[in-house]
């Protein structure tokens, strides 16, 4: 388990998180809302996020089923994490709002089928395909 501090874009919203398997678990996903939203996430068991300062600008939404919350600042917009629907003892962190961390940071990111989520489908979660993040000669 490793833990990091996190904050929103605005510093409005500053938590802890605990990533039960640090980056090991980072993903994308392609259901509508996280596809439009193109955050890569590391997963936190219940309690691994703990809100520090700012839950009063924390602002959540739902869609589908209304199971995952998707929590977000309400000053500067940004995703900080999201109570997952297919196990909701667990928590996808955005891990651009962790700090020192970036997307950018992992060369290659799996991408889950959300369009075939598990809870519709009653199939294990299937892998969609392979997010790679390829730098450019900077000379």
């Amino acid at each position: 388990m490793t833990l990091h501090a996190g904050q929103c874009h605005c510093g409005a919203v500053r938590f802890r998180a605990t990533l039960g398997d640090g980056f090991d678990s980072i993903r994308r996903c392609t259901c509508s809302y996280c596809r439009m939203r193109g955050a890569v996430v590391a997963m936190a068991e219940a309690g691994g996020v703990e809100i520090l300062q700012g839950a009063e600008a924390l602002t959540s939404y739902r869609f589908h089923t209304g199971a995952a919350q998707h929590f977000f600042c309400s000053r500067c917009g940004i995703y900080t994490h999201h109570q997952r629907r297919s196990n909701q003892n667990l928590f996808a962190v955005n891990v651009a709002c962790l700090d020192g961390i970036s997307p950018f940071d992992f060369p290659e990111v799996p991408v889950m089928d959300g369009v075939n989520h598990t809870n519709d489908t009653g199939q294990p979660t299937r892998r969609a395909g392979t997010l790679r993040f390829i730098p450019a000669d900077m000379d």
